[in-house]
């Protein structure tokens, strides 16, 4: 579109159906992107994607699995005592931003039930790459702290870092049951160290025995990276899932520094369409992340 028309665009047409424009055009993309490749150049796996968008829109998840979630199973509770709406997660209490109304949290969860599906190519653990009770995680980008909670029971210890002053309000509500076992750092995790940065290789000068890094930050992962030069200079064992989604190049380059630093990097199964990235381009489609392991 003209870049002065846009403008103009975004200001006349409500952005619910500039979202479905937007929708209807990336699908006819990427159908007709993969209709004019030879067949051999495409694998099973864009092809499993590329037969549901024939009958369906483009979903973040391209797969039937996304139909099996909806916003309205999700039970939003309310806490008196802190003015907290949360959910419960595998019996825990997870909460959500104060401000945040029950609709809001229920589209949330459900989203994030959904990304943690077995099927989901957004999934952090598998039955080969998992965390046990040795591992000290550091999850990176923790927002609202869904899969630290999934595994408080089953690490020795976990720093979430997280920036957001009212993700980390309710993080602190969330994870008050373990205050021996979670650190809560508010700043960003960055490739400088101000008031609310901080490179990852200085927070590790005192924490060495961190063994799993979780890097989801919307697409500053390559910041995070930058901000771990010594820590992956190292011959000591870790794990990563890092998420790749965000940008076009994401995962080749990731791929490439990791496997340089002797890590065995797996792309997660599946692919993603991020539609809310601006700079998409062909292929389109995503891998939601990489497992790397170097033992």
């Amino acid at each position: 579109m003209n870049k002065f028309l846009f403008p103009v665009y975004r200001i006349l047409v409500p952005k619910p159906l500039r979202t479905i424009i937007l929708k209807k055009t990336l699908r006819k993309r990427i159908l007709k992107h993969y209709a004019d490749l030879p067949e051999n150049e495409i694998n099973d796996e864009q092809k499993e994607v590329l037969k549901y968008l024939e009958n369906d829109e483009i979903r973040i998840f391209p797969y039937p699995f996304h139909h099996n979630y909806s916003p309205e199973k999700i039970e939003v509770l309310y806490e008196r005592g802190n003015g907290m709406h949360y959910v419960l997660q595998d019996g825990k209490r997870l909460y959500f931003k104060k401000r945040w109304k029950e609709k809001r949290i229920k589209r949330a969860y459900c989203d994030l039930v959904r990304e943690q599906d077995l099927r989901s190519p957004h999934r952090y653990l598998t039955e080969s790459f998992t965390i046990g009770n040795e591992d000290v995680l550091a999850d990176i980008g923790a927002a609202e702290g869904n899969f630290s909670l999934a595994v408080v029971d089953k690490v020795r210890k976990i720093y979430l870092f997280e920036y957001d002053h009212e993700w980390t309000e309710a993080l602190r509500a969330t994870f008050a049951p373990w205050p021996e076992k979670v650190e809560i750092i508010s700043k960003y995790v960055s490739d400088h160290n101000d008031s609310s940065h901080v490179r990852f290789d200085t927070f590790f000068e005192n924490k060495k025995d961190i063994t799993f890094l979780k890097i989801d930050v919307d697409g500053a992962e390559s910041d995070v990276l930058k901000s771990c030069n010594e820590v992956l200079s190292t011959n000591q064992h870790f794990k990563i899932a890092l998420c790749t989604y965000h940008k076009n190049d994401d995962e080749k380059d990731f791929t490439f520094l990791l496997e340089n630093y002797g890590f065995k990097v797996t792309p997660s199964k599946g692919y993603m369409i991020h539609y809310y990235d601006k700079k998409m381009k062909a292929p389109y489609l995503r891998r939601g992340l990489i497992r790397a392991v170097r033992e």
